[in-house]
């Protein structure tokens, strides 16, 4: 894989003030240690071959008490867009959604592999996965709005973002 979109794609975190920690499969536990607060909430890690969050002091699945309780929420990333920093983040049943919405930090996981140059890029995978009946969200930095006046930070999501970023084996 070029690096070209991962360069960009970390250079994007950087730019939005979003933290990112670039491990291996075998750091994944650490790496996830050293980013969460618990009370911690997640999604299971299906389809990240050889990482789960068993033992990580990640609670798994999500239930509408424990989201509230939770300081971080930990979700796997679909897909990431390096142009923008953008985590584009699945609504499925497992809860990855809310998980990624109602903690005050969210972590995304994410695979070198599954971080794509440009939104233009991701329409190959947006048309399947809504042709399938899915839909998914883009996430780009901590939730802001402007709606009020000055820019406001946290109000309607994670006030932190932290990506880790997988490497690719």
């Amino acid at each position: 894989m070029s690096t070209e979109p991962i360069a960009a794609f970390e250079s994007s975190l950087a730019d939005l003030a979003v933290g990112y920690t670039r491990t291996d499969r075998d750091g994944f536990a650490d790496a996830l240690a050293s980013v969460i607060e618990e009370p911690a909430v997640g999604v299971p890690l299906d389809g990240f071959e050889g990482i789960s969050l068993d033992g990580t002091g990640v609670t798994v699945p999500p239930t509408p008490r424990l989201l509230t309780e939770a300081k971080t929420g930990v979700t796997p990333v679909g897909k990431a867009i390096a142009e923008y920093g953008t985590l584009v983040l699945e609504s499925d049943e497992a809860g990855t959604e809310p998980v990624s919405l109602y903690p005050p930090t969210h972590v995304g996981v994410v695979r070198e592999s599954d971080v794509l140059p440009s939104v233009e890029s991701a329409t190959g995978y947006l048309t399947e996965r809504f042709a399938a009946g899915g839909s998914a969200v883009f996430a780009t930095g901590v939730s802001s709005t402007g709606d009020m006046g000055a820019l406001v930070e946290g109000v309607h999501g994670p006030k932190t973002v932290h990506v880790v970023l997988l490497t690719d084996q």
